[in-house]
């Protein structure tokens, strides 16, 4: 059974509609280890060998966030540049993590319709996403699509539950290794795997 490591970050978790109940579907498991940066490194000083160590024992790493002006919470990135040192999870000798696979789940406030070319965010959610994308490769991983909670302010109770159901599907299948890498990457996003 594979390990999953989740990243999550989130600055603001109490003002939060969507995240807090997108974490009560994470299954209760030995195989899934829950990072919440936040609470963490409130004063962004990372354990970088702690986090390194992290990464070596889990197959799967999740980057859980919300969408911060078409990336990630400041300290996710801070978490990346930190943690990813050259020589460990790249360049020369840099292969700590190679094999192993890598995605976002993300929440947007914008509908899915705001991001299409020609719409006001003018890029799709994987082409804002590129850089997690290239950072992965890097790093000798797969990169899968992410999965999205889009629209979060619009949603109505039956919407996030559905959501919700959507992702503990998802990390269920992942967790009983239910598809291959070359299915998960056959879709645009996770969420369309698992129905």
């Amino acid at each position: 059974m594979p390990k999953i490591l989740v990243l999550f970050a989130h600055p603001r978790l109490e003002k939060s509609k969507i995240n807090r109940q997108l974490l009560t579907v994470i299954p209760s498991s030995s195989d899934i280890t829950f990072q919440d940066l936040y609470e963490l490194y409130p004063d962004f000083n990372i354990d970088v060998e702690a986090e390194k160590k992290l990464l070596s024992e889990h197959d799967i790493i999740i980057f859980m966030h919300p969408f911060y002006w078409y990336s990630c919470p400041p300290l996710l990135k801070q978490w990346i540049d930190m943690v990813l040192e050259f020589g460990w999870a790249y360049g020369p000798g840099g292969t700590a993590l190679k094999g192993k696979w890598g995605f976002d789940v993300i929440s947007t406030g914008g509908t899915e319709e705001v991001y299409q070319h020609g719409a006001r965010n003018r890029f799709t959610i994987p082409e804002f996403l590129a850089p997690f994308d290239q950072t992965v490769h890097l790093c000798g991983m797969e990169y899968l699509p992410p999965f999205t909670i889009q629209g979060t302010h619009r949603l109505s109770t039956e919407e996030i539950d559905e959501k919700k159901l959507s992702l503990g599907k998802l990390f269920q299948g992942l967790l009983e290794s239910k598809w291959s890498i070359d299915e998960l990457k056959n879709v645009e996003l996770l969420q369309q795997i698992v129905g």
